[in-house]
């Protein structure tokens, strides 16, 4: 009787999925040892990856950037690839546009007398909570802040309200940190030519503003629900940023190509995983496949058997899973598993691109009149001095630009309340604010006064002229297949979590005698990577470790980079 080939099933193919299927396959032997499959719920590769096409130009309806060049894998295989890149422009080629224009609600102009020293404080705050200025030697006996005492008082206020020692956000701290420099700058003579703005009202704007672009960056709705001390686990590669030329993609399509025809099965949604957590094994079961020890139901009503299945769904899609009786899993999985993805984030951050109508067909007028990199500073959504007209939704994004330099495409991003409101509204409605909005700003009329007096006309004044003719935006927290973008570490949660993720089921028994087969569920995407989880590569790493976790099971020789990443 031939042994049969022990059978290996990557439920999704996103990064985690496609790296552990392309490590597994390309190991040497594993073809005539192994069968694998690789089966996902969508309509097409890369999961949370998605390159498309807006208004003749690429963009990038999810991961975007590559953060860090230095020593990302992402970056090498983009390298290796040429990917970096193309003779037809891309979505942020010019890497973070420089010298932005700033904005207040009314049409004033902010210079950098008013903007810098806020967004300057916020930097460092930030810094300071990711551990970075103590590593860098930044911190001075000159600073307007007292970082670490900021940290302990902070610390100790979250405390007394209730969060317990050690439960302070990232949220809390920062505001803080603006309490304690307004503190240290007293007795500043008040703003003038801001219309209806105070000093504090515009410092508080422009610190929100600053905050709700680390919403994005994080994917924590209100960053009071982001955990402080995780903040400082979190690793990022050295180097500049950057985005592919030829989409993020083609990273996909690479690690996909040396996969057979038909391993990769597309809209296979799977709807239960039965495994067997207790030492038994079941009997020879009906469709021929002998006993395996997990079996797979889809939502057509097939069934798959498996030795091995590595699960790399999101973190929003296990969080729906482990709800009530029509869980993903049978039996349930066991309570360290459920309490770390109960209290692990994962948050909505979407992408908005509009399309400029171009003003005239002569291109030497069309970039005199390019649109700027627009940051917003806007009212609160309750104040009384708000314009009625600039939706709620509009006032928790930070900015709206140009993709690269001179695209008609202009490109805004959304977290939480506000990501999720965009992706039920009708492009209408989402044209007519973004217009109002920018309108509002740029518009001729508003003068374009420089706060203290002076008036500073815009390069690109002509917001009553600007016309936006089409959009197109993600839509993450109501994809079934994702129910959100990406992890963030909680408050209440910790680096403990992200470890207890990866963990693979069953757990082995302590004293070796465990009869259950072995690695049945394994776990693999970029919430089970302690630092450098929310990323491409910590999706990547974890499909690795997965991969050699396996090969490593079956004595695979040659297999060094076992659980390192």
């Amino acid at each position: 009787m031939v042994a049969k080939k022990p059978r290996i099933v990557i439920v999704g193919a996103g990064m985690a999925g496609l790296t552990a299927a392309n490590k597994l396959y390309n190991s040497t032997g594993f073809k005539d040892l192994f069968e694998l499959h690789v089966v996902e719920g969508g309509n097409r590769i890369g999961g949370r990856i998605n390159t498309s096409q807006f208004g003749g130009d690429q963009i990038e309806m999810g991961a975007t950037w590559i953060h860090g060049i230095v020593g990302s894998p992402i970056h090498k295989m983009a390298q290796e690839l040429h990917s970096l890149e193309s003779d037809q422009p891309w979505e942020c080629m010019d890497g973070f546009l420089d010298s932005p224009t700033t904005m207040a609600e009314g049409g004033f102009e902010l210079g950098p007398s008013m903007v810098d020293p806020i967004s300057t404080l916020f930097k460092k705050l930030m810094d300071f909570s990711q551990g970075k200025l103590i590593e860098d030697g930044v911190v001075s006996s000159s600073e307007e802040v007292d970082y670490v005492k900021l940290r302990s008082r902070a610390s100790m206020a979250s405390t007394i309200n209730g969060g317990g020692f050690g439960k302070l956000s990232v949220g809390a701290f920062l505001r803080r940190g603006l309490d304690a420099y307004r503190a240290s700058v007293k007795d500043r003579e008040e703003i003038r030519g801001c219309g209806n703005w105070s000093r504090k009202l515009l410092e508080d704007a422009i610190f929100a503003m600053h905050e709700n672009t680390q919403r994005t960056y994080t994917s924590a709705g209100d960053l009071s629900t982001l955990d402080y001390d995780a903040e400082r686990e979190y690793i990022m590669f050295p180097g500049e940023e950057v985005t592919i030329a030829k989409g993020y993609l083609s990273i996909i399509e690479a690690l996909a190509s040396v996969l057979p025809a038909g391993m990769i099965q597309l809209g296979r949604k799977v709807t239960k995983i039965e495994w067997q957590p207790d030492c038994h094994r079941s009997g020879e079961v009906e469709n021929g496949y002998g006993s395996r020890p997990v079996k797979l139901h889809f939502c057509d009503g097939s069934v798959m058997l498996a030795d091995h299945v590595i699960v790399t769904v999101s973190l929003g899609v296990l969080k729906a899973g482990i709800n009530g009786d029509s869980g993903l899993f049978n039996p349930p999985l066991p309570s360290f598993k459920i309490q770390a993805i109960s209290r692990l984030g994962f948050g909505v951050v979407n992408k908005l691109f509009v399309q400029l109508s171009p003003g005239s067909d002569h291109e030497e007028e069309k970039l005199n009149n390019k649109f700027p990199f627009l940051q917003m500073v806007f009212h609160r959504s309750d104040s009384e001095l708000r314009h009625q007209k600039i939706p709620w939704w509009m006032r928790r994004t930070a900015s709206i630009c140009p993709i690269y330099n001179n695209s008609s495409v202009l490109l805004s991003w959304f977290a939480g309340k506000e990501a999720l409101e965009l992706e039920k509204m009708k492009d209408e409605e989402i044209l007519n604010g973004v217009s109002v909005t920018v309108k509002s700003l740029l518009s001729k009329s508003n003068s374009h006064k420089l706060c203290n007096g002076n008036v500073n006309p815009v390069e690109s004044s002509e917001g009553s002229e600007m016309k936006f003719v089409k959009v197109l935006k993600s839509k993450w927290g109501t994809d079934p297949l994702f129910r959100g973008s990406y992890s963030y570490v909680g408050v209440g949660s910790s680096g403990e979590d992200l470890d207890s993720m990866a963990k693979p089921l069953p757990e082995s028994s302590k004293n070796g005698a465990n009869s259950c087969p072995p690695l049945q569920i394994l776990f693999a995407g970029e919430a089970t990577h302690r630092t450098h989880y929310s990323t491409t590569h910590g999706a990547y790493f974890s499909g690795l470790r997965e991969a050699n976790r396996l090969l490593q099971h079956y004595n695979f020789v040659g297999v060094s980079e076992l659980l390192q990443h």
